[in-house]
Formats: C-alpha cells, structure tokens, sequence
C-alpha cells in the first residue's frame, strides 16, 4: 500500500484535516471500542499530528506530544521530561497490512530528529502490548483502567552504544619483522652468489 505520511503542527491543519482526523479518532476509539469518552483535549493544541493519506483519503494517524506538554512520566525517571505517541489508528479497512508499524517508526524517527535521543513514552492498550514490544517498548509498572479500558505504560528506551573489543592480534610489527628477516636472508643470498661468481 502506497501511502503520503505528513506531519503537521496544529496552526498548520486545515479545517478539512480537522474533521477527519477528529471523525477518524472518533469512528476508532468512541464507535468501534464502544467507549464514551472525551476524545478532544487541550492537549491537541501542542501536538505534532502525523497524518496518513491514501488517494487524498486519511487512512492513518498518531499525534506526538513534545516534551514539554507531555504529562506522562517514567517511573524510572520521574523528573525526565520525554515525547508521547499517542491516538495511533488505522482505519479498519486499511488494517493488517503493516502500516500501524510504518506510522509508529515514522513517529519514532520523527521523536528522535526534533527532541534529540530521548526515551519516548506511550500509553497502550494491552491487548496490543506484544506489538509495541517489537518495536522495542517496554513495560513498566501496573496496568491501569483509563475510561474502561485496561492500558499499560511502556517506554523505547534508548540503546546505549557498547563498543566491541577487537581480539588481540599479531599487529603490523610482527609480519614487518618477518618480512625483514626475509628481506636480509635472500639479499646475504645474492651477495654469497655474486661472490660465488666472481671466485
């Protein structure tokens, strides 16, 4: 599936992206989840929200929440202000053919080019924990009801680089002074054959 990622800042949304985004998040997480909640919040506002059009049709979409509006904390770092991903959806019939992978590793991408390497957190839904495992999120703490529905903190965490010792080798110096020993051994060989000659 061929499909136009963008990201835009909430200023930079037409009035047209406005309402599908608000009809795709509501058609996902208030009709198909069978769960009445206030979708739209404040936080909208400071939100960096990718959009995944199909023939100009929105089929995908998460919103990023800098650093600095993010309420949610890690528990291992409390006081460590991180980006969110969060309202991640593919609309039904787009589903199962790998584009909620390709819209969370555009989000990560982007998290990791604007705000540098930090640890992004999310806020998921357990029934999809293992899928966000494989992008490397882990869990951490308890599971938690957030309006009736059973959600799990997880963090990306990021790599720490560990350099790789090289095993110990013989070095230049060792096949130099081969090469020398050699280099003597046949030139005391041609002058024992050039004095040979000339006897």
């Amino acid at each position: 599936m061929t499909c136009e990622f963008s990201i835009k800042t909430f200023d930079e949304l037409t009035s047209v992206d406005i309402y599908h985004i608000l009809k795709a998040r509501s058609q996902v997480f208030v009709v198909e989840q069978n769960c009445a909640y206030q979708d739209m919040d404040e936080v909208d506002f400071d939100c960096l929200h990718l959009i995944v059009h199909q023939n100009a049709a929105l089929v995908g979409y998460c919103r990023i929440i800098p650093p600095a509006f993010n309420p949610k904390k890690s528990l291992e770092n409390p006081a460590y202000s991180m980006p969110a991903i969060g309202r991640v959806l593919v609309l039904s019939e787009y589903r199962n053919q790998g584009l909620a992978r390709q819209i969370m590793t555009h989000a990560i991408k982007y998290c990791r080019k604007k705000y540098g390497k930090k640890p992004i957190i999310i806020s998921a839904q357990t029934y999809l924990l293992s899928f966000y495992e494989s992008l490397g999120f882990v869990t951490e703490g308890e599971r938690y009801l957030t309006d009736n529905i059973e959600h799990a903190t997880m963090v990306l965490p990021l790599l720490k680089k560990t350099k790789v010792k090289k095993p110990p080798s013989a070095g230049p110096g060792v096949a130099s002074k081969v090469l020398g020993v050699l280099l003597l051994l046949f030139s005391l060989m041609f002058v024992a054959g050039l004095i040979y000659l000339m006897i």
